[in-house]
């Protein structure tokens, strides 16, 4: 009993962990903390329509990006990164086979869904809607409170059931993360 609880605890918190690697958290910080600036608090001139819809473009831009790069570490110990590509992983320095890095329909799956998610996080912030449609967020408030929610449970149970296997770029590839585990587990 204990044991199955282990493996259920074990495979929640790899379902969380998949989560946050799927929509960049940099990208939404970067939003979150220039989206109040570039639309003037929500009372928009033309200008900020324009400079708020490059921030919108470019950041969803880069949660789709984000499901296609991919890391490993080297026979010397050395990380790299690359995009995923049919046929491995490029650039590849090394003379390594990363023939299995190629590109798969789930990246494609995932980047789909952490564009929806970035879109909802980014066309429901309340800046965003005062400055394009205010009208809407008087008329439509229980879509702005239901949609959210909504789609973040679908793209989570998405992501929970098939995880991804990419280790992007900012995040440790899996064996740089699983010796850096038995590192800090042996200075116990």
């Amino acid at each position: 009993m204990s044991n199955s609880n282990q493996t259920m605890s074990v495979k929640a918190l790899s379902g969380i962990g998949n989560l946050i690697k799927l929509l960049p958290t940099g990208t939404v910080f970067m939003f979150q903390f220039l989206n109040p600036v570039l639309t003037n608090n929500g009372q928009c001139h033309t200008i900020n329509k324009y400079l708020s819809s490059v921030l919108i473009a470019v950041s969803a831009f880069s949660c789709c990006f984000a499901s296609f790069t991919d890391s490993y570490e080297d026979s010397e110990g050395t990380s790299h990164c690359g995009i995923a590509t049919n046929k491995g992983l490029w650039p590849n320095s090394s003379s390594q086979d990363l023939s299995s890095y190629r590109l798969r329909f789930g990246d494609f799956v995932h980047a789909f869904f952490s564009l929806i998610v970035f879109a909802v996080v980014a066309l429901l912030d309340p800046n965003t809607v005062e400055c394009f449609y205010p009208s809407f967020e008087s008329t439509q408030k229980v879509l702005l409170m239901a949609l959210p929610p909504v789609i973040g449970a679908i793209s989570g149970s998405i992501f929970v059931i098939f995880p991804n296997t990419r280790h992007g770029i900012g995040y440790p590839s899996s064996q740089s993360s699983s010796s850096s585990t038995s590192s800090s587990s042996a200075k116990s």
